[in-house]
């Protein structure tokens, strides 16, 4: 690490206590210049933090062996860590002050690569399933690597683990988005996904004229719900922009969930059924007589309303993104470097064992 950075380890805002880590070859000079206190590496020194004579704070201050790491723990008001981050600045410091996900490597305490990496994306972790699958993986790569010489199909199961995309959804959620013609319950499918109302919902077309994304924990996924207006023909200028923008959301979206309604003409709602890429469809209302037969689309049938067949859904959509009874200690991988990795060993079997070893172990 050749530049000097800092970065403020603690999230925004108030707080008793804030942690600054300063990292790289200006530690030293730094402290020296602006810290009263004699610090000796790995022992915690309380002292004052200055500039040109103007105290910022007495902060309490842990310095690596090699001088190149510092953590400066200050009283947490926002003007303090603002003022120290600033003075980082001014000495040359790149400034990461908001909190950068995931955390950069250097800036995180480990043994190995591995311990950093894992430590790193700690924050991205929304539920508890997902910390559980993230702190597993040391022991879970420990394991995998010793076996790994005696493995004869240690390609395939290299090949298998690349396929395996569940951490990466479980640190980074999916953006679901829930479309449909209008009036046919996209609202209450929703609410019935987050577990409380969230949307507004009523009996007429166009309640919904924005979309409306926040995270919802599906057992342990957490994904980005999307709520979209209806999509059909309208005459209502603000319907058409709403809808315009709406179109752009599912368009990024990782999964669409189309729904729709049992008690509505199907020639009115076909056209959703008909999205290219990863979608999945559900059939609204299925309490109340159907203008159509159901049977004949492939679809989850559920009754928003009664909170009928919402947990099917909710199974589907964990299914999709591979986290439907997960095994923790499994190994997986979460960055570019590890997929990289693994990508090199499957094409090599014969130093597979070796690289994976070198790389995820040391």
């Amino acid at each position: 690490m050749s530049a000097s950075r800092a970065i403020l380890l603690t999230p925004p805002g108030s707080a008793a206590i804030a942690v600054i880590r300063l990292m790289g070859p200006a530690v030293g000079g730094f402290l020296r210049g602006h810290f009263s206190g004699l610090w000796n590496p790995g022992r915690p020194i309380h002292g004052q933090l200055s500039e040109g004579g103007r105290n910022l704070d007495d902060p309490v201050i842990v310095v690596s062996a090699d001088g190149r790491l510092a953590d400066v723990s200050v009283h947490g008001g926002p003007w303090v860590v603002r003022s120290v981050l600033e003075l980082a600045g001014r000495a040359g410091f790149e400034v990461l002050g908001k909190g950068p996900l995931p955390v950069p490597l250097e800036a995180v305490d480990g043994e190995t690569v591995l311990d950093r990496e894992v430590g790193a994306v700690v924050p991205l972790a929304k539920t508890e399933l997902g910390l559980r699958v993230l702190l597993s993986q040391v022991e879970a790569w420990r394991e995998f690597c010793e076996r790994a010489p005696r493995e004869r199909d240690l390609s395939e199961q290299i090949g298998c683990i690349l396929c395996d995309r569940s951490l990466f959804w479980l640190l980074h959620p999916p953006r679901v988005a829930i479309v449909g013609a209008p009036n046919v319950g996209k609202s209450t499918v929703a609410n019935q996904l987050f577990g409380q109302n969230r949307s507004i919902t009523a009996d007429v077309p166009g309640t919904t004229r924005d979309w409306v994304g926040e995270l919802a924990n599906l057992d342990g996924l957490a994904v980005m719900l999307v709520d979209t207006p209806g999509f059909g023909a309208t005459e209502d200028a603000i319907d058409r922009e709403a809808i315009e923008h709406a179109s752009g959301q599912i368009e990024a979206a990782d999964l669409v969930v189309v729904v729709l309604d049992a008690t509505q003409a199907l020639c009115g709602q076909r056209v959703l059924t008909e999205l290219d890429g990863g979608h999945m469809t559900i059939i609204n209302k299925i309490d109340q007589p159907a203008a159509w037969d159901v049977q004949g689309i492939n679809g989850i049938e559920i009754s928003a309303l009664r909170g009928e067949g919402i947990d099917e859904v909710r199974r589907a959509i964990r299914e999709h993104f591979e986290c439907e009874g997960i095994k923790a200690a499994e190994p997986r991988w979460w960055t570019d470097r590890q997929k990289d990795l693994l990508e090199r060993a499957a094409r090599s079997a014969a130093g597979a064992a070796e690289l994976l070893s070198s790389v995820f172990c040391v």
